[in-house]
């Protein structure tokens, strides 16, 4: 708690009076007293005063408990079922608060008057009061590591181009804090959230690093490298035989037979430290770039990354190259390579959970194991999703998560699984949600309404409810998203094991996407208007900035008022689930309930984006026996009202196109 304390004093004690720092209105603390200004709708504050204030608010919430450590210890809970209350807010700190601050001209990531622009750990203490008012109680944070900014696809480096896992990013450094630690100012933002009662959790990558990683200094050896003259045409081999697929074993002797494969072998060769170690002793105490020094005195380099799927028409990572996570080649295709043959990249070595080989690099997955512990030790981060998770070994994700649960029992694990059938195996591995793919299904109509009915009732563990996602389109550039933006997050943050879950600027109707990672082409970069700043450019790869100023608060009072109709009805979500008799069902009325007793909510949804609909709900049919409604309330987003007319058995709603309704029956206030 000390370091939110000393940044509150520390900006006191720089207080100028002039108010010279532009913010949009979304982030205005409510009772702020400091000096404001108002230009061209944008508010001018003095940034110490103004941050000191957000400090000094949420330091009003202080129970004398030790908030740097993680919530769960905090309140002595003993597993990670917190996730299941969970409403997360997702952010990339680096675009989710990066703002023009000097109030005129373009963005810059640091400007004239040495404001920094882009998103810093400070602006995100800044902007919990802005989620604590929404909902949020769970804030998710793409990767925050030391990243690499070689072979950068945009203006600026990938967070998830991880040059050193185990230190913070510079770039997240406020000058306005200059002299403070970096260190001290993200043990600030982790503190301020958990006396606001927001968790924090953390993307961590432990299957690949940045080309030009800190560690290839020190450990060359746990890197794959492949000839210089070779980078030009790497790309993973085309195998026409086989369809677009993850390898199964039988698969693998028609991929070593493949022409291409075997010149692709030849591509490699040992790490420097094996091919001249003397050489290496040199080059590794010569000042300047590692891997370019490697380059100019080794003639090789770190491979691009690619997918682990063969034929997957996806080009290669090219700023990330895999870690060398076995000392030997897979098991399942050593019969295929010769024995001298240098360690390789392919298919069956990426998806080394499926292919793993008999010797593995022990002090590498000694290393990965302890990434998570040292966030949570130096900290006390609360949860993490371990991106491409899948792909490692099951012992080490064991030793991963086995690391973490020893030092916090209750601490959460987020599965990248985004096929829904793999929540049992999810389960198994020690995950306690998974990411899931309701993004994709709910702008399907026809899909959803299978994703709402078949699937998510039967989940053994919850997954993360988001109609968008950093990887994804936005909700609202969807075709019909000026309906599925309301309809969406409405059927699935009532749903049942779901985790609500808004993607930074979901909330403000951003329509630009992070990234193309998932379901889109390389058009989506495009849906802004061409004069705009930020036209074609991706905030993974670009500098990029929220467009706050254009933002009605609309969305953002819609998504706050969802949030809280959820907590309403978690009183009844843990009670029986039962899906709704209908008048009649053609596949396009999504619909389930809960019921404690002869108290229930019902969740309807029209997926008919054309047309209204005329239902009839048959409660004594949907919950199996007979109930007396003595109070039955409608809700939809436009209001609630009570139905005080004799109801019998029968509820009638009229839903129009895209639009949902819930009732709430007996429902005691």
């Amino acid at each position: 708690m000390k370091e939110l304390k000393e940044l509150s004093k520390y900006l006191k004690k720089k207080i100028t009076g002039k108010t010279l720092y532009a913010i949009p209105s979304h982030w205005l603390i409510s009772n702020y007293s400091g000096k404001l200004s108002m230009k061209d709708g944008r508010y001018f504050v003095d940034p110490y005063e103004y941050f000191a204030a957000v400090i000094d608010s949420i330091l009003e919430n202080d129970k004398g408990l030790d908030y740097s450590k993680s919530l769960a210890q905090i309140n002595g809970e003993s597993d990670a079922s917190w996730l299941r209350k969970a409403k997360m807010y997702g952010a990339l700190p680096r675009a989710t608060v990066a703002y023009n601050h000097k109030g005129f001209g373009a963005f810059e990531p640091e400007d004239i008057f040495g404001y920094k622009e882009s998103g810093t750990f400070l602006k995100m203490i800044g902007l919990l009061p802005y989620l604590k008012e929404l909902g949020i109680n769970v804030l998710y944070m793409l990767p925050i590591s030391k990243m690499s900014d070689v072979f950068k696809k945009g203006e600026v480096g990938s967070p998830y181009a991880v040059k050193n896992p185990v230190e913070l990013d510079e770039s997240y450094a406020d000058p306005l804090l200059e002299g403070i630690k970096l260190e001290e100012q993200f043990k600030a933002l982790v503190q301020a959230a958990h006396m606001l009662g927001i968790r924090v959790v953390l993307d961590f990558i432990p299957r690949t690093a940045a080309r030009d990683s800190d560690l290839i200094k020190t450990h060359p050896d746990w890197f794959y490298w492949i000839k210089i003259e070779e980078v030009a045409n790497y790309k993973p081999p085309h195998i026409p035989e086989l369809p677009f697929k993850i390898p199964d074993p039988e698969d693998l002797e028609i991929i070593y037979s493949s022409e291409e494969v075997k010149q692709h072998l030849k591509k490699f060769t040992l790490s420097p430290d094996k091919l001249d170690p003397e050489k290496w002793e040199k080059v590794k105490k010569m000042e300047g770039d590692i891997l370019s020094n490697i380059a100019k005195e080794f003639g090789i380099i770190t491979p691009p990354g690619f997918s682990d799927w063969v034929n997957d028409p996806q080009p290669t990572w090219d700023d990330v190259t895999f870690f060398r996570l076995y000392l030997d080649h897979p098991e399942a295709s050593q019969k295929y390579v010769s024995k001298d043959q240098p360690p390789y990249v392919l298919f069956d070595v990426i998806k080394s959970s499926k292919f793993p080989g008999k010797k593995p690099n022990k002090r590498l997955w000694e290393y990965i194991a302890n990434i998570v512990p040292t966030y949570q030790k130096k900290f006390g981060i609360d949860g993490a999703r371990i991106d491409m998770g899948h792909a490692l070994p099951s012992e080490l994700q064991d030793m991963i998560i086995s690391a973490a649960k020893a030092i916090d029992p209750a601490f959460g694990f987020i599965a990248e699984e985004l096929e829904m059938k793999n929540d049992k195996k999810a389960k198994s591995e020690g995950y306690e949600c998974i990411l899931g793919n309701s993004w994709y299904a709910s702008a399907r109509p026809s899909e959803f309404y299978k994703f709402i009915e078949e699937i998510v009732p039967n989940l053994e563990v919850p997954y993360i409810a988001s109609c968008e996602t950093p990887d994804t389109p936005r909700v609202v550039a969807r075709e019909n998203g000026n309906k599925l933006k309301y309809l969406a997050p409405a059927l699935l943050y009532l749903s049942p094991n779901s985790i609500p879950y808004i993607n930074s600027g979901q909330e403000i109707e951003e329509i630009q996407p992070m990234n193309l990672g998932l379901d889109n082409t390389i058009y989506g970069k495009t849906v802004l208007p061409p004069d705009d700043q930020f036209y074609g450019k991706l905030a993974f790869f670009d500098y990029y900035a929220m467009h706050w100023d254009k933002a009605s608060k609309d969305m953002y009072n819609y998504l706050r008022w969802l949030l809280g109709l959820r907590e309403e009805i978690e009183k009844v979500m843990d009670g029986v689930f039962r899906y709704v008799y209908l008048s009649y069902q053609d596949g396009t009325t999504a619909n389930y309930s809960y019921w404690k007793g002869d108290i229930g909510a019902i969740v309807l949804g029209n997926l008919n984006l054309v047309h209204e609909k005329y239902v009839e709900v048959f409660l004594k049919e949907t919950v199996g026996r007979d109930i007396k409604a003595k109070d039955v309330r409608l809700i939809t987003r436009f209001g609630k009202r009570k139905l005080g007319f004799e109801l019998g058995n029968t509820i009638p709603v009229n839903l129009q196109p895209g639009e949902f309704a819930v009732i709430l029956v007996n429902w005691k206030d």
